[in-house]
């Protein structure tokens, strides 16, 4: 099956997807042996892993698809992508479209933010118009190849004209044929109770968006499945749990002179070599160590 048509399956199925964010293909590989059904990257990982900078619109397309590709190829799982507000204009958007289908991803969001954008949770954002967003929304969903490659539609309106008219575009965007809608930076459970009841009525599936520290009530996925929630996305955790792990192994090996004090909470030379596959690349190695016949 391909890994689309398995990721279509997996938001369209009655149990909630957990859809956990990698910020590179080492966190991506993590991620898949831990058992998930499918991940996804975004540009908030790669601004922090890539360049060293806040999610504020920094990172470049290529930059950004470049990230998703090496992520894509690490895992065997479907990818979900984010090309926030489409680079551009609608042929900036066409392409990045179709540049992260050519990467292999299985799906991606398009936001209607202001280019620069900011991270969903920062203060002081600002959304474009409907009639400026809805075009580059139409140019994704005619840039595909795949029919099963899902686009999703994430509005920001909450923060600047609230939650209905928020819903509002929601609405919009569905009827456009966007697969998936997101509303981003919900407030309360009231509201996430609103915004399902609505778009469950429009028939499209919903995806929650969980920060460690962010502006929605921080919920168990048990919970969203009950709200009504189709997918739950954690954006940065492996972001800020890799920082916090570098800021300890660093602060150890600063006062101490050596690593020793955490190796329990570290992967050995062995441990490593294992997880990263490479048994299984030597193993290839030698399918091609052939005696050269004499001639």
């Amino acid at each position: 099956m391909k890994k689309t048509t398995y990721f279509r399956q997996l938001i369209n199925a009655p149990e909630i997807l957990q859809l956990p964010c990698c910020h590179d293909a080492l966190a991506a590989k993590v991620l898949e042996q831990a058992g998930f059904q499918a991940i996804s990257a975004a540009g908030y990982g790669t601004a922090g892993s890539v360049l060293g900078f806040p999610d504020i619109g920094l990172a470049t397309a290529t930059e950004m698809i470049n990230n998703y590709r090496h992520i894509c190829n690490a895992v065997d799982i479907p990818v979900f992508v984010d090309i926030d507000t489409g680079f551009g204009d609608v042929n900036n958007t066409i392409r990045a479209v179709q540049d992260c289908e050519q990467a292999g991803a299985a799906g991606l969001f398009i936001e209607d933010q202001t280019y620069p954008k900011r991270c969903g949770h920062m203060a002081g954002k600002s959304v474009v118009s409907t009639e400026e967003y809805l075009p580059k929304l139409r140019a994704a969903l005619w840039a595909r190849k795949d029919p099963d490659f899902v686009i999703m539609a994430r509005t920001d309106a909450v923060a600047v004209y609230g939650v209905d008219d928020a819903i509002n575009r929601a609405r919009m965007y569905a009827s456009e044929g966007a697969d998936m809608v997101f509303i981003e930076a919900l407030n309360t459970k009231e509201d996430m109770i609103k915004v399902n009841k609505i778009m469950k009525e429009v028939g499209v599936p919903v995806m929650a968006n969980m920060i460690e520290g962010g502006e929605s009530p921080f919920l168990t996925a048990g919970e969203l499945e009950k709200i009504g929630y189709n997918v739950v996305t954690y954006p940065c955790a492996s972001l800020y749990a890799t920082v916090k792990a570098l800021q300890k192994w660093a602060k150890c090996l600063k006062e101490t002179g050596t690593s020793e004090g955490i190796w329990d909470q570290m992967l050995t030379f062995t441990e490593y070599f294992d997880f990263i596959g490479a048994p299984k690349i030597r193993e290839r190695e030698n399918i091609f160590q052939r005696p050269i016949k004499n001639q």
